[in-house]
């Protein structure tokens, strides 16, 4: 199966169970997404949302280009940029603290994944960066506007992401994208981290995160993200785009 739901002891975990494809999404993954927020939304024993990849060489490598490259135009990108898009907010208003363990290789869509979370643990073997413009097109599920939302500092996301780059762990704490930075085992990291969190009543952190997803509201996030899948898949369609995925997985 292409992904695994595991609940222990209040934490729900997403795991994105394809390493052969370097944790790449697919239509699958997105069905064992929506399938895992609506337990935690519907569950009120879950104080955890966890999401991660299977193994230790990639947490998720985007979108899957074997399967999206198939999508020629703007009105065939749009539905699975959107689903996703629309799959990620849901993720980022759980009212429950939601953690991304990167325990490898976060590029392109991985990223906005991880951003779609409150808290990034990453691994300090792994590297990340929002490398859709290398492809000559902009994040599609919504990343962008959870990093200008949630990142203060308006000059190092714009580099962030208009770059292109891939960096390291160290780097990507140092701009406050990644929240800890761990060596070893991830489920160790993981206890370590939530270990002061769970001497507080999970009732307190479901207020605080609903103050904050208050505020994401007022924003207008949902439909930021939206405008940003559309931005995108009009550049999708540029025969730009087409030329850089063709000499992408001609590479490969």
């Amino acid at each position: 199966m292409s992904y695994k739901i595991e609940i222990t002891d209040g934490i729900a975990t997403f795991i994105i169970n394809r390493p052969e494809m370097r944790n790449a999404i697919n239509g699958a993954v997105m069905d064992g997404l929506e399938t895992f927020l609506t337990k935690v939304e519907t569950e009120n024993s879950i104080a955890y949302a966890v999401i991660t990849g299977e193994g230790d060489r990639a947490f998720c490598s985007g979108g899957d280009l074997s399967e999206f490259h198939g999508f020629r135009t703007a009105d065939e990108a749009y539905p699975m940029l959107s689903r996703m898009a629309g799959l990620l907010y849901r993720l980022s208003t759980l009212p429950l603290p939601v953690i991304a363990i990167v325990n490898g290789a976060a590029v392109g869509g991985g990223c906005e994944i991880a951003t779609a979370c409150d808290y990034r643990l990453v691994s300090v073997n792994a590297k990340a960066g929002f490398i859709q413009g290398t492809l000559a097109i902009t994040s599609g599920w919504g990343g962008a506007s959870q990093l200008f939302v949630k990142m203060n500092n308006h000059a190092a996301t714009l580099k962030l992401l208009s770059e292109a780059k891939v960096h390291t762990a160290q780097q990507l704490h140092s701009i406050g994208l990644a929240t800890e930075v761990y060596d070893g085992n991830s489920q160790v990291a993981l206890e370590k981290f939530i270990a002061d969190m769970d001497k507080i009543h999970p009732s307190v952190h479901k207020a605080y995160k609903n103050l904050a997803i208050t505020n994401w509201k007022k924003s207008g996030l949902e439909e930021r993200m939206l405008q940003e899948a559309a931005q995108c898949a009009q550049l999708w369609e540029s025969d730009a785009h087409h030329e850089a995925v063709e000499n992408f997985l001609n590479k490969k």
